[in-house]
């Protein structure tokens, strides 16, 4: 796996895009944080939702806060292991995650990767060479939906992870624009209209 600070040849300019949140969407939170490969497990039919994006003709970007590696929790290099286990599994169910961006950084760091800031969103649409309005972008945060409004990206709110608690802290304003569906799975058939080929 690249890391996404790296240059790397980007993929075509005409696509159609998913952004995916990681912890609480692809694969189960913890509040003790995912230390190492062993700890990441998928959320029951993730990995066969990403194949089907990819069965449907999008491309799928991962944008997620990575605020571990500054606590020294885990190095890049366990992330890096992290993420190929993600992207693998995603691989043998027929599918693809086309890159995978994250932020290192810790809240009080002042980057500007960090969601709710929009750093890594304008790295993906630099990457693909893609406008991001419209952009299906499925989180479980209230970080999640300010910053792929603050893009223009649609935003889409899973119940799973912190779902359920954003959900009951958010204000009306907060949700206004938001679909809120049920995990990863009924995400894609919002996306997809139920499309698999």
């Amino acid at each position: 796996m690249i890391p996404a600070h790296q240059e790397s040849t980007p993929a075509h300019s005409s696509v159609r895009l998913v952004i995916l949140d990681r912890d609480g969407v692809i694969n189960h939170d913890s509040d003790d944080y995912i230390k190492n490969a062993d700890e990441w497990l998928p959320i029951k039919g993730s990995i066969e939702a990403i194949a089907q994006l990819s069965r449907s003709g999008y491309k799928v970007a991962v944008a997620t806060n990575q605020s571990g590696v500054a606590r020294n929790y885990f190095t890049i290099e366990t992330l890096d292991l992290i993420h190929h286990k993600m992207c693998s599994m995603v691989k043998e169910a027929g599918g693809s995650i086309d890159r995978v961006f994250y932020c290192p950084h810790g809240p009080d760091d002042n980057c500007d990767c960090r969601k709710p800031m929009t750093g890594l969103l304008k790295q993906i649409s630099d990457y693909f060479h893609a406008p991001l309005e419209g952009v299906p972008f499925v989180g479980d945060s209230s970080k999640d939906i300010i910053a792929a409004r603050a893009c223009d990206c649609r935003p889409i709110l899973v119940k799973t992870g912190k779902g359920k608690k954003t959900l009951e802290d958010a204000n009306e304003k907060m949700l206004r624009g938001v679909t809120v569906v049920n995990d990863l799975v009924a995400a894609v058939d919002f996306i997809t209209g139920g499309d698999s080929q």
